[in-house]
């Protein structure tokens, strides 16, 4: 299963009570539809997705950016599944070119994500795609958007496959809907598994009163000094993990109130490699982080250090003959009590292994997580006001350029 361990002193649970009520009442208001994504009835969408499985294709193709492919993304990464999921994500002209010139269109299946349904890079890419591959017939391509919006317009008026995102899901929380659910689903995951880890965290941090997320929360959302979270989590298959957490918290928790700001600054590592640099900088820079450590006890690998003498190298020998996942795991906690040693605000979160129920309970803790500190900052947690100035100066910029 999974424990999170607390490594600095918990708060009296009376000093945050108001703040569980708060997150309640948005819970029940209804209008922050992700709370109740892991309870959804889905043998809808999973007959859905057996369906189209049926069709004889070998990859399947992702545009959309943001929130439609960074939790997609971070997922996919952390499992291994039977088909191939390529991500177009980015308006990079050469990764375009690139990527899309290895796609055989007869053999793959092609997705294009947009909740809002205009975002310009998503719309781009799925110009170039229809353009270079000449496309006449849409049988292998889905469109994932909100009900009504210009994007399922167009997939009605052409005959193709549509799945929605509830209108109260945003972007960045709704990688277990059908965003998520639906492309990796195809490629072999088991989503039902996926929302059943989810569901775990709903239970137990909602209705069995286990306050972990809300001393989290609280000690981010009052700390001091320190203002930047580092997420180091111990495994290869998490780097897009860390992505999507980055996104997250920037996004939801970079605010105005008023006339202050507020925020905390994400930022991911991988261990142990980071080991090598940014630990330098946490164990003796400015004392203005907190760390996260995720660790993962089954790696799945049985390898060892080969138990070799090499000359003038003997002061790595104490490594001999051990599991490497033990000396990996062992790099991890050693750092841990490092940091601990100068007084740096740590916790761990210890997965079992990684695979779907594990994926499924780290995507809704980070999103329980980032809801709890925005109620504490007091902000509106689930828009992105400058994100949108960024989007109207764009079309400025180009509409003056004709």
């Amino acid at each position: 299963m999974v424990e999170n361990s607390l490594k600095f002193h918990k708060q009296n649970i009376s000093s945050i009570n108001s703040y569980t009520r708060r997150i309640n009442d948005e819970i029940n208001d209804g209008q922050i539809g992700y709370y109740h994504l892991p309870s959804f009835e889905i043998d809808g969408l999973i007959n859905a997705i057996s369906s189209i499985k049926n069709m004889d294709f070998d990859s399947v193709v992702l545009v959309g950016v943001g929130g439609s492919s960074l939790g997609v993304k971070a997922l996919y990464d952390m499992l291994n599944l039977k088909k191939e999921l390529i991500f177009l994500d980015n308006l990079d002209p050469f990764s375009i070119e690139s990527k899309v010139s290895k796609i055989n269109k007869d053999r793959s299946i092609f997705i294009i994500s947009s909740k809002s349904g205009t975002t310009i890079e998503t719309i781009s890419i799925y110009k170039y795609i229809l353009d270079k591959f000449d496309i006449k017939d849409y049988s292998n391509f889905i469109f994932i958007t909100d009900p009504n919006s210009p994007l399922e317009n167009h997939a009605k008026k052409i005959n193709a496959t549509i799945f929605n995102i509830p209108k109260n899901v945003g972007g960045r929380f709704s990688v277990l809907s059908a965003i998520g659910l639906v492309p990796l689903g195809l490629c072999g995951a088991d989503i039902k598994a996926l929302l059943d880890g989810a569901n775990s965290v709903k239970e137990q941090y909602l209705q069995n009163g286990d306050d972990t997320i809300l001393q989290k929360a609280y000690h981010y959302a009052t700390h001091k000094s320190a203002k930047i979270n580092v997420l180091f989590s111990y495994s290869d298959r998490l780097t897009s993990f860390n992505e999507w957490y980055i996104q997250l918290w920037a996004e939801s928790l970079g605010k105005k109130r008023g006339y202050k700001r507020v925020g905390l600054t994400p930022v991911g590592l991988v261990g142990s490699k980071d080991q090598h640099s940014f630990l330098q900088l946490i164990m003796e820079g400015i004392k203005d982080k907190t760390v996260t450590f995720i660790t993962i006890k089954d790696h799945g690998s049985d390898i060892v250090v080969p138990n070799l003498n090499l000359d003038f190298l003997s002061g790595c020998d104490f490594v001999n003959s051990k599991p490497i996942s033990d000396v990996f795991n062992a790099q991890a906690h050693s750092t841990m009590q490092a940091l601990s040693s100068e007084l740096i605000s740590i916790d761990e979160i210890a997965l079992d292994r990684i695979d779907e129920w594990h994926c499924g309970w780290l995507i809704y803790y980070y999103e329980l997580l980032t809801s709890a500190i925005g109620v504490m900052f007091g902000i509106n947690t689930y828009d992105q006001p400058g994100v949108e100035m960024g989007k109207r100066i764009l079309k400025k910029l180009l509409d003056d350029s004709d």
